[in-house]
């Protein structure tokens, strides 16, 4: 990278230094505690599972990546994070589509933000960190993410799916309209209206006329950010097959099993369901 007349780095792009998180936290994001007794754990008997970097065009991002141990041309999901980054939950959910024989990988897409599993207080969290991500970067990271799939010869992105929790249920969306290579997503109570800004030119609902890969969108009945009336708003954008499942008095966050808000019975539903839309449309 060249430096402008007064010897600083231009601020249009990043270097490598400025990334802030070069490694993934370990175990659960503080402001995730205390972690709830129900906290399902999926070892990793039968698969390659860790760290790994991935080559971004301002240096190098950390993502976990779980596989079966044996085989090739697995197909690819990309985990996206809630708002608590790639922590233990996130990485559980990756070594639980391993198990089903997909590659999956969750990179962490607040690497130049900060890091969120350092900061204990969500409205912190939301403010110093999550509110600073541009979308733009959210998809050109994801790009690289499948880019860095398909070199590895173990992934198929042919058969590419994504799914994506709180934070990463919007980003499900957006990519979902940014990639039409994605063959499915499933988005779990993502945001989908908001004020567009310049970080979030768009939201789900602007471009969910136009959105031409499935995705499933499942969203709780009793979740508080987002309300009923915003879901069926954009229920009625939709051209199927994409489709939404709300499920009655179900609260944010009913997958995250780690904490309060889990509720099994709509979990495993959710689960059920992603996996038969993977099969159905071509991501499994």
């Amino acid at each position: 990278m060249q430096a402008d007349a007064k010897g600083t780095e231009p601020q249009t792009e990043l270097t490598r230094r400025e990334f802030m998180v070069t490694s993934l936290c370990a175990g659960f994001a503080l402001a995730t505690m205390p972690v709830s007794a129900e906290t399902i754990t999926t070892d990793s008997k039968g698969l390659v599972a860790g760290e790994v970097k991935i080559p971004v065009k301002d240096g190098e991002m950390p993502a976990y990546r779980a596989m079966p141990e044996k085989g090739k041309n697995f197909p690819v999901v990309l985990v996206v994070q809630e708002i608590f980054g790639v922590h233990e939950h996130i990485r559980d959910i990756c070594r639980r589509f391993a198990k089903l024989g997909h590659l999956a990988v969750a990179p962490e897409l607040y690497a130049r933000q900060g890091d969120p599993s350092k900061v204990a207080d969500i409205q912190q969290l939301i403010k110093e960190i999550v509110s600073k991500v541009p979308d733009s970067q959210v998809m050109a990271d994801l790009d690289s993410t499948v880019e860095w799939a398909k070199k590895t010869g173990k992934g198929d992105t042919a058969k590419l799916g994504i799914t994506g929790f709180c934070w990463g249920g919007r980003v499900v969306w957006m990519y979902s309209a940014h990639n039409p290579k994605v063959k499915a997503g499933v988005a779990w109570y993502g945001r989908l209206v908001g004020q567009p800004s310049e970080l979030m030119p768009k939201h789900p609902i602007d471009i969910a006329e136009s959105l031409k890969v499935p995705v499933l969108g499942l969203y709780g009945g009793a979740d508080n950010g987002i309300p009923n009336d915003t879901v069926e708003q954009m229920r009625k954008k939709l051209k199927a097959p994409s489709e939404i499942v709300l499920y009655p008095d179900t609260p944010h966050g009913f997958h995250a099993d780690y904490r309060p808000t889990y509720r099994a019975k709509e979990a495993q539903d959710g689960w059920k369901r992603l996996q038969e839309w993977f099969k159905k449309h071509g991501a499994a």
